[in-house]
């Protein structure tokens, strides 16, 4: 089993950047990373008076540096309070320059690993199984996404008789899960000779990904058709594009907790709560989100990728997303948490990074 990927802390993340990008004093960081912590706790705006206790400054030097902020485009003041919020930048000065990530405690880690393990060899079972325990944890909304398998290398075809004509394949592909797809067949199928037609679809087609089958399958198969005494060759020529497509996105998106969500004090109102419910009900919109390029970072393709607000599709600007990538026998897919900006993010990204190493298959 892999072990969960290692995320840098924020002096490790401030040195691969270059030091200081922003061009904030270390005072000014140091309070902008405090009352960003402060607000992801208490969701109230944050005053001088709440920070007195955590530096050794007076409430007016505290509330110069806070006016500063807020003038930089940092922080933001909400007309009701005296005090400030995170603006979109400020959150991702704190994503980039200041959290830092740490591990989960071992009940987390241990859940995570059971829960996973518990279905190898059901990628949506473990995809359903984790995406729930995810958003309990983040109390955010969870999303697994399985991988294209599209672009997964088909290991071994098999084919099952269910009656005089009608068969089951079963598409093994490399990495560990499978497609199911019944079909009917123009002749009884002859038991005798399956096993030898079987072999040679597998010679044919084992170590192609699906893409490449339902693309050049026809030229690599042809010449079996005419000898085929099951019907088995002729079904996979004719159904070749449904047979080697894509799940439905419903398939591919395991997505949970949008109880969870919906008690966050942003989304109190009834129009957010109707935003959330048909996000959490849209599977081809969260499909798409999750498959944005913008969500993979070549510099560190393993990595969680953090996008805040308006910096994600199909946003209001109330949401972010926290996504790690991983990998099954050479194909894609996706580990996430959806929630309010005003998120947790050093535990959302420990969460779906750790998920991810899990999901993960060993190189070899």
């Amino acid at each position: 089993m892999p072990q969960p990927l290692h995320t840098p802390s924020a002096s490790d993340r401030a040195s691969l950047r270059g030091g200081n990008p922003f061009g904030l004093s270390e005072r000014e960081r140091d309070v902008l990373g405090r009352i960003v912590q402060r607000f992801i706790q208490s969701a109230s705006p944050i005053g001088s008076k709440a920070l007195a206790d955590d530096f050794e400054l007076s409430s007016a030097s505290l509330r110069n540096t806070m006016r500063t902020l807020e003038e930089a485009g940092f922080l933001g003041h909400p007309h009701t309070s005296s005090g400030r919020v995170p603006t979109q930048q400020g959150y991702r000065l704190y994503v980039d320059e200041l959290m830092d990530v740490r591990g989960l405690s071992s009940r987390d880690a241990d859940l995570l690993r059971d829960t996973v393990t518990r279905r190898l060899g059901d990628l949506e079972a473990v995809a359903r199984d984790s995406s729930r325990l995810l958003g309990r944890l983040a109390q955010l909304l969870g999303v697994v996404l399985t991988p294209r398998l599209s672009t997964g290398v088909l290991d071994r075809l098999e084919v099952v008789p269910l009656s005089s004509h009608r068969v089951l394949f079963v598409l093994a592909i490399r990495g560990g899960f499978a497609r199911t797809v019944q079909a009917e067949v123009e002749i009884p199928v002859d038991t005798n000779h399956l096993d030898r037609v079987v072999q040679r679809l597998n010679e044919r087609l084992s170590g192609l990904t699906l893409d490449e089958i339902r693309q050049t399958g026809a030229d690599r198969l042809h010449d079996l058709a005419s000898g085929d005494q099951t019907g088995v060759v002729r079904v996979v020529l004719r159904e070749a594009p449904d047979l080697f497509r894509d799940p439905s996105p419903e398939r591919r998106a395991s997505i949970s907790g949008a109880q969870h969500i919906v008690s966050q004090p942003e989304f109190s109102a009834p129009e957010t709560v109707r935003e959330v419910v048909e996000l959490a009900e849209s599977e081809d919109v969260v499909v798409h989100l999750l498959e944005t390029p913008a969500l993979v970072d070549p510099s560190a393709p393993e990595k969680a990728v953090v996008l805040i607000g308006r910096e994600t599709e199909h946003s209001s600007g109330a949401y972010s997303i926290v996504a790690a990538p991983y990998r099954q026998g050479g194909a894609r897919g996706a580990v996430a948490v959806i929630g309010p900006t005003r998120m947790d993010y050093p535990r959302a990204v420990a969460l779906v990074e750790h998920v991810a190493g899990l999901l993960t298959d060993s190189p070899d």
